[in-house]
């Protein structure tokens, strides 16, 4: 039950980062990523309403929050890098760092021994990650700038994934709820500073159709930490982590069967490597 709840994680995370590139390539990421997060949170809370829901518990409330620090920062990082460049690369970017960090973590602090696989992958993905970053094909669907992108969000999509684990797992939903608010106020946190910075451009007007996108994929975000952290229950953290960190395929089919985006030789070894990377540390 544990690894069908990660890999619907997976499915459902990677169909939310479709529906968050499409929108933030139309408007401003930050209110792709503002938006989501509120109709993440509005979701949650109409779920919590409709099913009784656990006492709530001030260090799961907690753990929630500070996940959602990492949700905040991984969603802003990941919607400018695709903003700017190509669905398949940054995603998958973004999720070697998101599934190796964790890993890592677990093993030198929360005391798990992965097999010989999962470090054969992430040895892999240390060279995958210099072959995707290495500049464009000349067509401008990869830029150094999305692939720093890609690798913030890493570390954000990693903080979240090992901040929920510590959540018990009688918690229900509400460590989801708090980090969907802590989520909100860290994205509006960093609009404030990207706004500064002359990052953030004025973009075309929010239509009902780039709102139903940014909506849905804030909605399926919320799903996904709310399927992997109830594979939490019966999976160790590795495991669900590897197996929720398979999102990826999702957008890189979408973005070079449906999107055309092209890629060097070298980006497409590298992005094949990472893929097989995070599939070896999953299967392990």
């Amino acid at each position: 039950m544990g690894i069908a709840m990660a890999l619907i994680s997976a499915l459902t995370y990677g169909v939310s980062d479709v529906l968050g590139g499409l929108a933030s390539r139309r408007i401003s990421f930050v209110r792709v990523a503002f938006v989501g997060q509120v109709g993440g949170l509005s979701a949650t809370a109409l779920i919590m309403l409709v099913i009784p829901a656990t006492p709530a518990h001030g260090a799961d409330l907690a753990w929630g929050a500070c996940s959602g620090i990492g949700t905040g920062l991984g969603m802003a990082f990941l919607f400018r890098g695709m903003s700017r460049g190509a669905m398949s690369v940054v995603v998958p970017i973004s999720a070697v760092g998101g599934v190796a960090l964790p890993v890592l973590v677990s093993v030198a602090f929360l005391g798990e021994k992965p097999p010989w696989l999962t470090w054969t992958g992430i040895l892999i993905a240390l060279p995958a990650l210099w072959f995707i970053s290495r500049g464009t094909d000349g067509s401008g669907s990869v830029s150094r700038d999305s692939v720093y992108d890609g690798l913030a969000a890493s570390g954000g999509i990693a903080i979240q994934y090992l901040c929920l684990a510590q959540a018990e797992a009688s918690s229900g939903l509400w460590p989801i709820l708090s980090g969907r608010a802590a989520a909100i106020a860290t994205i509006l946190v960093a609009a404030f500073v990207l706004v500064r910075s002359a990052t953030v451009r004025n973009t075309a007007p929010t239509t009902p159709s780039v709102l139903a996108l940014g909506i849905g994929a804030g909605v399926l975000a919320a799903t996904a930490l709310a399927a992997y952290l109830y594979a939490l229950r019966t999976e160790f953290v590795t495991v669900a982590v590897v197996l929720s960190s398979l999102y990826p395929v999702v957008p890189v089919i979408v973005g070079i069967v449906f999107l055309n985006e092209r890629l060097r030789r070298s980006q497409a070894l590298g992005l094949v490597a990472a893929l097989i990377a995070t599939v070896l540390i999953a299967v392990a």
